[in-house]
């Protein structure tokens, strides 16, 4: 199986499960635990290779020319990354089908859980750095959707946005550093960047690109200071809490320093940043969960206090604490995966996750209690599980530190008591809610969970067990092969076995064992006489109250800058804009003196003039008019463009004519909707100004001058100059050959610049949905629907029949522009010139677009005469539907290329012989130019049509009487 499929599988079952029945539990579930379990088996069974060092990569060709490609690339860490991303997916999969609710959208949340495994898969098999960033920033936003998956949860909604506004944040960061990074090696490449860490400690950029990208890793494992927003994202199901912590999300902070470890560990300013970082998170964290009161609140700042432990490892510049760091990552996620499961459990039979109500459990539930129990242990650092290995690695690494001796003797206290903390959190969890006196004013009565729901908790805690009894025989081989790549290739001697003799790490453990129980005795005791229900110390220094508190005086100051610097009116906003763009022209002009070219010059035809006359008349008219009339003022500004139409014709340019005159009806019908937005004209005009509207009047004249005399300078300045470096002579000599068709500009848009052309669409299609978003409030019912002058006929208790019922609603409110029978009739005329004109479009002037916007013209003349409904009704129009074909159309023709074995939207032609039709070549660009034609459709159709409905309402609302 490729490397391809294996990523893209996650994503195919998040398609499935999206289009699966919302209720169907059972099968969603089925399917994503399948995908996650396949995935992981493929994966397990690399392990021979990866075992002997090798890694596996593989190259997909994106755009080789600007040197990005799809790599995907596994070696031992990647390896092991992935198989603790699949294997708690397919369990955290098998766990949900109990835990969530039959009223819970289930098909959401498999298709966002799925996902959410493709793009933490993205991160860790990225062989790019560009392609990290970009699986990195798809992590936060699934994850916002996941925290957020029961928005009618106000803690929901609020904890989602604060984690993508902070890990989006650190995602930027990330991203500057990469393109730094980057930069000094001279590739994106990640085995070019591995084998460059010398080059890149070397280079006067690093501190700046080490900070970078170190913030990127600690906003994202919620390291402090940015540490507040994952205790807030226990708003979302514990499924994915547990997946969340264990797994994916904030462990792609600690894969990012693990990754980097060899480029750009090894400095001081590497030790005080990520290990400063670590350190105090990794006490803070442990301090806070002491104190919580909530499962998941205590769970959560535990996952922050060992993620410190991990970033701290990672920073002590040390290949033995780099493969500790290694191995408490497996370790970690197999203890927390199954602590929030049970964490879920208490919560899902109980009706609650206080744990100052929850006491005596392990009567009603003694194998969830029994789990529980020796996960906490693990979580604690207890002898024979796995928790003590990796942690007493971590001790070793304080104790044996050479550095500043203050360092010397404060990190080993430091860790010791860290530790100790962690003792007593654990044993809140552990002992604290399953002992004692059973809680008689739950919600729920309490009892065991069904038995697979316990399974995925019972394999985990299994793991817990094996590798702490027999660490060499289990893990040994794993953490080998994952841990070789992270430090170099060269593994440093350590040993896994489990009695290392009387040694100061030993020692610090029984001292953390023993202060953390009597500790949580203390605790215990105080917190039952009322005291300590908040964290002392600490209980006034609130970063979510911190983060809040600098989103209101952003928007304070955001909102201030508006009202000192901004305005409604859009001709003073239109003359900032404008007398910017032409300040900016004239500072990158200096230095560039402006001469006219030795180009032969073309003799100016009566002809020429006197159409350049009409469209200079046309143009000041409009603007003459603009006050006075405003429906002349559109006509005149359509005079203009189709002289502007006519210009182009003129100049041999038949295909930029034949987009601009569909343009031209496009945007008339624009701005004639645009016309009822504004406010009605006062009756009393007159010719007077006064001595403002003349100075405002006199300066707008001047700008306009200025802006049109440069862009005519300009223009007739290059059109006069020799092009000896002109890119013209490539296309029109490899449109034919290279891309199969002779019209070049058409060849250009779908073929050498269909990359290009694929985000534009993407943007329109995104800019048409926004403004359908925007205004969809505002749609007025059907009902309501009804023109201004049949309400005053109906006001005056005459009979009207202005409008009748199947035509209200249209764009033209009810005055008949075009009769319905010649619109209708005229229809199928129009496609059929739209399929002319599209299928021509590869050798002769058309195309996708202008077919677009022909199709989107002849629906309009049905919408402005019959209205919307009436078309809806008959030719049933579904403006985003449209566009999400193109938008799939358009990217099957790109991956279609990928598939076999082309770089990216790269096209061919068959050549084909028919009967009757004789000899015909279809280019694979053809299915790229439908997208094209589809997404012009829907957007224009889905803007225009919005509009129209609102200016609807706009005007009703203009001749109610209580506006009149």
């Amino acid at each position: 199986m490729p490397l391809v499929l294996l990523l893209c599988l996650p994503f195919l079952g998040s398609l499935i499960t999206a289009l699966l029945p919302t209720r169907a539990r059972t099968v969603h579930a089925g399917v994503a635990g399948a995908v996650a379990t396949v995935v992981a088996g493929w994966l397990i069974s690399l392990f021979p290779r990866i075992r002997d060092g090798e890694v596996i990569r593989e190259t997909v060709q994106w755009v080789p020319s600007l040197g990005l490609d799809l790599v995907l690339r596994i070696d031992g860490f990647a390896w092991m990354f992935a198989v603790v991303v699949t294997v708690i997916g397919a369990l955290v999969c098998l766990y949900s089908r109990y835990y969530m609710s039959p009223d819970d959208p289930a098909a959401r949340f498999y298709a966002l859980f799925l996902a959410f495994m493709g793009a933490m898969l993205g991160v860790v098999l990225s062989g790019n750095l560009l392609q990290l960033v970009v699986f990195w920033e798809f992590t936060s936003l699934v994850s916002f959707l996941l925290i957020g998956y029961w928005h009618h949860r106000t803690d929901a909604q609020r904890g989602a946005r604060m984690a993508l506004i902070v890990t989006g944040i650190g995602g930027l960061c990330l991203f500057v550093g990469v393109l730094l990074l980057g930069q000094i090696v001279g590739s994106f490449d990640f085995d070019v960047v591995l084998a460059s860490g010398a080059q890149v400690k070397a280079h006067p950029w690093y501190p700046l690109t080490l900070c970078l990208i170190v913030l990127g890793a600690l906003t994202k494992s919620a390291q402090f200071p940015f540490h507040f927003w994952l205790p807030r994202a226990m708003a979302a199901p514990t499924p994915v809490s547990a997946y969340l912590h264990s797994a994916t999300m904030v462990k792609a902070g600690v894969f990012l320093l693990a990754r980097f470890w060899p480029v750009l560990s090894g400095t001081e300013w590497w030790f005080w940043l990520v290990g400063g970082a670590g350190i105090t998170t990794l006490v803070l964290g442990a301090y806070v969960a002491m104190f919580e009161n909530d499962l998941k609140r205590v769970l959560a700042y535990s996952t922050i206090s060992h993620l410190g432990l991990i970033t701290l490892l990672f920073g002590l510049n040390s290949p033995l604490a780099a493969v500790a760091g290694v191995f408490h990552i497996m370790n970690h996620a197999t203890f927390k995966a199954s602590l929030f499961m049970a964490a879920g459990i208490v919560d899902h039979e109980t009706g609650t996750r206080d744990i100052r109500r929850l006491k005596g459990l392990i009567h009603a539930m003694p194998g969830t209690g029994a789990l529980a129990m020796v996960a906490s242990a693990a979580m604690a650092g207890v002898p024979l599980l796995n928790g003590f290995l990796s942690k007493e690695m971590f001790l070793a690494e304080t104790v044996f530190l050479s550095s500043h001796p203050i360092v010397e003797w404060a990190l080993p206290a430091l860790a010791t008591l860290a530790s100790a903390f962690a003792v007593v959190y654990s044993l809140r969890f552990g002992y604290g809610i399953f002992f004692g006196v059973p809680s008689t004013d739950l919600p729920r009565t309490p009892e065991e969970a069904p038995r697979w729901m316990r399974t995925p908790i019972q394999l985990l805690v299994l793991v817990c067990l094996a590798v702490g009894v027999a660490p060499a025989l289990t893990v040994g081989p794993v953490l080998a092969a994952a841990a070789q790549p992270v430090v170099g290739g060269v593994l440093p001697v350590y040993s896994l076995a489990v009695w290392h003799g009387v040694t100061w790490p030993l020692l610090m453990s029984v001292t953390a064992l023993v202060g953390g129980i009597l500790g949580y005795r203390w605790l215990r005791v105080r917190q039952g006489r009322g005291r300590y229900q908040t964290t002392p110390l600490l209980s006034r220094w609130n970063g979510r109250h911190a983060f809040e508190s600098m989103l209101l005086a952003a928007t304070r100051a955001a909102r201030r800058a508006i009202e000192v610097l901004g305005t409604r009116r859009l001709q003073p906003q239109l003359f900032i804009v404008i007398a910017t763009a032409i300040a900016l022209a004239w500072i990158a002009a200096r230095g560039f003196p402006l001469a006219w070219g030795d180009r032969p010059r073309l003799p100016a035809t009566q002809a020429f003039m006197l159409l350049w006359a009409v469209g200079i008349v046309c143009a000041v008219g409009a603007a003459v008019f603009a006050k006075y009339h405003r429906l002349v003022a559109v006509s005149l500004m359509g005079g203009a463009g189709l002289v502007t139409c006519l210009t182009f014709a003129w100049f041999s340019a038949p295909d930029l004519a034949l987009t601009q005159v569909v343009v031209e009806v496009v945007t008339t019908t624009l701005f004639l909707l645009g016309l009822r937005w504004l406010p009605m004209r006062q009756h009393d005009l007159t010719l007077h100004l006064t001595w403002r509207d003349w100075s405002r009047r006199t300066r707008d004249l001047v700008l306009a001058i200025t802006a049109g005399s440069g862009l005519a300078v300009l223009s007739f300045a290059f059109l006069t100059r020799p092009a000896p470096n002109s890119i013209s002579p490539f296309f029109l000599s490899n449109a034919l050959p290279g891309g199969g068709g002779s019209n070049v500009v058409n060849v250009m848009l779908v073929d050498f610049r269909a990359f290009d052309t694929l985000g534009e669409i993407t943007v329109l299609g995104a800019v048409a949905l926004s403004v359908y978003a925007l205004l969809r409030r505002f749609r007025p019912p059907p009902e309501s629907i009804a023109q201004p002058r049949q309400q005053q006929a109906l006001a005056d208790g005459q009979a009207t029949d202005l409008v009748k019922p199947e035509r209200a609603g249209s764009i033209a409110a009810g005055y008949m522009l075009v009769p319905a029978v010649i619109s209708r009739l005229l229809m199928p005329v129009a496609l059929v010139v739209a399929a002319h004109l599209f299928l021509r479009g590869h050798n002769e002037p058309g195309g996708g677009f202008t077919a677009g916007l022909v199709v989107a013209i002849a629906l309009l003349m049905q919408y402005l005469t019959s209205g919307t409904r009436w078309v809806e009704a008959h030719a049933n129009v579904r403006p985003a539907r449209w566009i999400a074909f193109g938008l799939l159309i358009g990217a099957i023709a790109g991956l279609g290329a990928l598939a076999f074995g082309y770089p990216f939207l790269t096209s061919h032609t068959a050549h084909l012989s028919l009967p009757l039709l004789g000899d015909l070549h279809v280019p694979s660009a053809t299915f790229f130019d439908m997208a094209v034609l589809a997404v012009v459709v829907g957007s224009t159709l889905l803007i225009l049509t919005a509009l129209a409905h609102q200016s609807l309402r706009t005007q009703q609302a203009s001749t109610s009487p209580v506006m009149r």
